[in-house]
């Protein structure tokens, strides 16, 4: 006992002295060092796994990664880490240490029970909840406070769209330039950390809306405003554009009759889904007249004003199907008959019925698909979404889905994961705190048990899940999986159905 003491004050030492990378971050490695005194447990090694950083470094064999509470100490290679007394020694030998995944377009963390446990059990570490109401804010907060076991949340405001919406409440509507400033000002209020923009709001409001942003430092994203041009968005300062809506039309030989068209079209009260039918088969027919002069115009355009592309492809795949092939999904088992109920409903909405009708979304889906992979050859930033919540988008899960269809369109296995990891938390303007494993940064890690740089699908074998410094081994992640579907197998009534007390579905 005297022994395992003396090597931990030892270790705290070396910890204490060799943290040049945590000086380099602000932080005082010293104060690391007696902060894991204090605690007793509070260092973390992980050492011997093959290292990929998440920078554009190469991987790094037989590496080490010392972590003490929330924060990542020390990273080198593993010969070089001290004895660790009574630090927790996590075996890396053989797998493969990544940063921890975000999720940049999801929904529903407030379904306790079953969302949080479902992302940590796959690897995301982070989410980006693209619609905020009361519900997910108080998850939120218990997350950060850590009464909940989570995914940190980077919250949006609630949904802005116009007086004519597909959505009901809680989105907010907005009919001109005074209800648009107003709506800013509440989402600031309720600490939102970016304001969620939506197809319907008149010029004016979103004028109004990017300048509000503007004035109080607050980003805006979400989906293409119909009465504007994309890129007149993107100047504004929309820093997202989600599910690739309009981005055919923008690429097409076909895109100012079609704007035309659009802009000639009054939005209905009596029935706006029409004008999103619409707007989605005009975008449909574009994507098979895409226009190499026209893309480069507007990927130039995104890259001047710092826009990003959230393709979600998985929801966008979904969509792209007959209604029932996803009927028998293994990964029903974690979602409540509630939810599933309301998928099997709203699904149809959307999916092709007949043979002629399915090889045209087909082919709309392989031409989403090239088109990202032609944005990103032209430097335009990825970001990787799922808008779970959505029928048969499942958290965590589905953003190994997403990972696959990022390569599938053109990224590399190590840009799909850096769209997941670095370059996401650069999005969200963490990039000093999240996104690589550097020493000062928050303790989220993924081990992995094969390569994902040799086959992105590797991210599906997740050993371990590091969340702010709390380690989750294989046993505690199919404990999290048990939960979680015991959880969704309770029946469900109108006290503990959250789908039936909130009309909150998703936002698309």
């Amino acid at each position: 006992m005297l022994r395992t003491e003396a090597n931990r004050r030892d270790f705290l030492r070396w910890l204490a002295t060799a943290g040049a990378g945590l000086a380099a971050a602000g932080v005082a490695p010293a104060v690391f060092a007696q902060e894991a005194a204090a605690a007793g447990t509070g260092v973390v090694v992980v050492t011997g796994a093959t290292l990929i950083d998440g920078t554009d470094g190469p991987a790094r064999p037989d590496s080490a990664v010392v972590l003490v509470g929330d924060r990542i100490a020390w990273v080198g290679p593993a010969a070089d880490v001290p004895p660790c007394g009574s630090a927790r020694v996590v075996d890396g030998r053989g797998r493969y240490l990544v940063p921890g995944l975000w999720d940049m377009h999801a929904h529903g963390i407030d379904y306790e029970d079953l969302w949080p446990p479902l992302f940590l059990a796959n690897g995301v570490t982070g989410i980006r909840e693209m619609q905020g109401y009361d519900e997910n804010r108080v998850t939120r907060d218990k997350i950060a406070r850590g009464e909940l076991l989570g995914p940190r949340v980077v919250l949006a405001s609630a949904i802005i769209d116009g007086p004519v919406s597909l959505l009901g409440p809680p989105v907010v509507k907005v009919a001109d330039a005074a209800e648009a400033r107003a709506a800013v000002r509440t989402a600031i209020a309720q600490r939102s950390d970016f304001v969620k923009v939506y197809f319907y709001l008149p010029k004016d409001a979103f004028a109004a809306i990017a300048d509000e942003c503007r004035r109080h430092g607050l980003p805006f994203a979400g989906h293409w405003p119909y009465r504007l041009r994309l890129l007149d968005a993107a100047k504004a300062g929309q820093r997202s554009f989600e599910h690739l809506f309009g981005l055919p039309i923008a690429t097409s030989s076909r895109r100012n009759e079609i704007l035309a068209r659009l802009d000639a079209t009054p939005f209905d009260p009596k029935a706006p889904r029409d004008f999103f039918n619409l707007a989605r088969e005009l975008d449909r027919q574009a994507a098979q007249a895409y226009d190499p002069a026209a893309a480069a115009e507007h990927f130039a355009g995104l890259n001047t004003y710092g826009s990003r592309l959230s393709p979600t492809f998985t929801v966008n795949r979904v969509i792209s199907r007959p209604a029932d092939a996803y009927a028998h999904d293994p990964r029903l088992k974690y979602v409540s008959q509630d939810i599933r109920d309301l998928w099997a409903d709203r699904l149809p909405l959307f999916t092709p019925v007949t043979a002629a009708q399915a090889a045209q979304q087909e082919a709309y889906f392989e031409a989403q698909l090239r088109l990202v992979g032609e944005a990103h050859h032209a430097g335009v930033g990825i970001l990787g979404g799922t808008d779970c919540q959505n029928p048969y988008v499942f958290p965590g899960f589905s953003l190994h889905d997403e990972l696959g269809w990022l390569v599938e369109a053109g990224l590399s296995p190590r840009r799909a994961l850096q769209a997941v990891t670095r370059d996401a938390a650069a999005f969200l303007g963490r990039a000093h705190t999240a996104g690589t494993i550097t020493p000062g940064k928050e303790a989220d890690l993924v081990l992995l048990d094969a390569d994902p740089l040799a086959d992105i699908a590797a991210v599906r074998r997740v050993d371990t899940v590091v969340t702010a410094g709390r380690v989750l081994g294989r046993a505690d992640l199919d404990r999290l999986l048990a939960d979680a579907e015991a959880a969704a197998s309770r029946p469900v009534t109108a006290a503990n159905a959250r789908s039936v007390r909130l009309p909150v579905h998703g936002c698309c």
